[in-house]
């Protein structure tokens, strides 16, 4: 009867959700959503021209379409781009804005076509979405297709889920080798990914790390350059042990009676010994703003919200160290997020896209140096967005260094195809041990098929989400702060 009854659910569960959806809704977000934010965050093109710019400020994705040799453009269907090895993409156009002397030109506004951007089969953008099945049907379309992949000249290639730590959390274990408890956060934004570090030792003090520094800095340099006061550091402990950890600190620093610039110029010293005081100075400030925590600001307005941030970090260790809580586990679920076929677009979009204006102001600096007349779309060349896109899809190398990021779609039988479709990779090595990363974790029942894996060194690497599982496409953190702000959780 138990098993009659499960079919039933896991029937009439598949009847009103795709297995892909996930897929397909994080594609949908960025096509929605992320390019935008990309072309919000790069909108203005300064070449090396006096008093010439170029803003960038809609962008506008059309149906998937192909151009035939005698210049005819019609639309164009999945099971067509198989057939003909075609790729299943859609023309992007950019709105751009020519800037003269800090003044918009909007009577000069105009669109351009900037390349095409791969559509993934059954997502918004793709005409196979709304058809009936007696239309896939009469279409040549396989009634029964998911969706979910995209189509490269011709091939049908799938991008694979990537398993990682949760960004911009703290995330708190101890050292194997030795007494030391860490508090780590991998800062996040569009550009950039930066590990920041607290680290305590068994004697209570604390050091700092993040990507330009590797030799951990006293924390305490760190908080008087970043503009904490004695007081407001103090202030900031939970309790009365963690209190005493700070003022132990602040005992032995050399910092505790410097002033913000003193600070700056001591950790100048650190990172360019052999410059000017002024380029020591700038060096720091450069740090701290850009490579300290960047998911709070690359701003020196957001230096003191860092400097907090940081106690946090550093009271989660002393709090881990001295036994009020436990360590974080790092292959706890709650601890992990997946990127999808969206989140992965947007990191390849966003790449390609810095390669695109830096193209163009290649070629608008070039034009006038030869004293040829200026004009914007013949500078812009489609291919360059369009070749790193379908390159990284092709090959499965992506934009950081991470590899076999795509695969060609599995399709010996309907079942293997799924299971491409709900792979997830671990970023881990294969050639290391990693023992606990390829264990079945109590948190992965419900979320991955604890028995579906692969055989040889990536097995326990390479898991399969489970059939009834979901993944969410995320919120945005400022709409998230936003509600916090108005339900007075958190002070404007």
């Amino acid at each position: 009867m138990d098993e009659i009854l499960s079919h039933e659910v896991l029937e009439a569960y598949l009847k009103s959700n795709s297995v892909v959806q996930h897929q397909i809704e994080s594609y949908n977000k960025f096509i929605r959503t992320g390019m935008q934010k990309i072309i919000n965050n790069q909108s203005i093109i300064e070449p090396e021209i006096s008093g010439f710019a170029i803003k960038f400020t809609n962008i506008r994705i059309e149906p998937p379409i192909i151009i035939e040799s005698d210049s005819s453009v019609r639309h164009i269907l999945p099971n067509e781009a198989r057939i003909r090895d075609l790729n299943y993409s859609a023309p992007l156009y950019l709105t751009y804005i020519p800037v003269i002397s800090g003044i918009e030109k909007l009577d000069s506004a105009s669109e351009v076509f900037i390349g095409e951007l791969p559509v993934m089969v059954k997502s918004d953008l793709c005409y196979t979405k709304n058809m009936t099945r007696e239309q896939l049907i009469d279409e040549g379309e396989d009634p029964d297709d998911p969706g979910g992949y995209f189509i490269v000249r011709g091939t049908e290639r799938a991008l694979i889920g990537l398993e990682d730590l949760a960004q911009n959390r703290i995330i708190c274990n101890k050292e194997k080798s030795k007494d030391i408890v860490i508090s780590k956060v991998f800062s996040t934004t569009l550009n950039f990914r930066a590990k920041c570090a607290v680290s305590r030792d068994n004697l209570g003090i604390f050091k700092i790390t993040f990507p330009t520094i590797n030799k951990g800095l006293n924390l305490i340099l760190i908080l008087r350059a970043l503009g904490l006061q004695t007081n407001e550091i103090i202030n900031s402990a939970p309790n009365e042990d963690i209190k005493n950890d700070l003022l132990l600190n602040i005992d032995v620093s050399d910092a505790k009676n410097m002033s913000p610039k003193e600070a700056l110029l001591a950790i100048g010293a650190v990172s360019a010994p052999s410059q000017t005081k002024t380029f020591q100075e700038k060096r720091a400030e450069i740090q701290l703003d850009t490579y300290v925590l960047p998911h709070l600001g690359t701003t020196s307005a957001t230096r003191k919200e860092k400097g907090f941030y940081i106690l946090r970090m550093a009271a989660k260790a002393s709090l881990v160290a001295l036994g009020y809580i436990k360590a974080d586990d790092k292959d706890h679920y709650a601890n992990k997020r997946i990127k999808l076929a969206g989140d992965l677009m947007e990191e390849l979009f966003n790449n390609a896209f810095k390669l695109l204006i830096k193209d163009i102001k290649h070629h608008v600096e070039r034009t006038s140096a030869r004293g040829r007349k200026l004009t914007i779309k013949s500078n812009i060349n489609a291919d360059t967005l369009t070749t790193k896109i379908l390159y990284s899809i092709s090959t499965g190398t992506w934009p950081g260094g991470q590899t076999g990021v795509s695969k060609v779609l599995d399709r010996v039988n309907f079942t293997s195809s799924i299971s491409d479709l709900r792979r997830v990779k671990s970023p881990l090595a294969k050639k290391h041990p990693h023992y606990a990363a390829r264990d079945v974790h109590g948190t992965h029942i419900g979320k991955l098929c604890p028995a579906e894996t692969t055989e040889g060194l990536e097995v326990g690497l390479i898991r399969y989400l489970s059939i009834m599982s979901k993944v969410t496409t995320g919120i945005d953190d400022i709409y998230l702060l936003n509600k916090l702000k108005e339900l007075k959780i958190l002070k404007k």
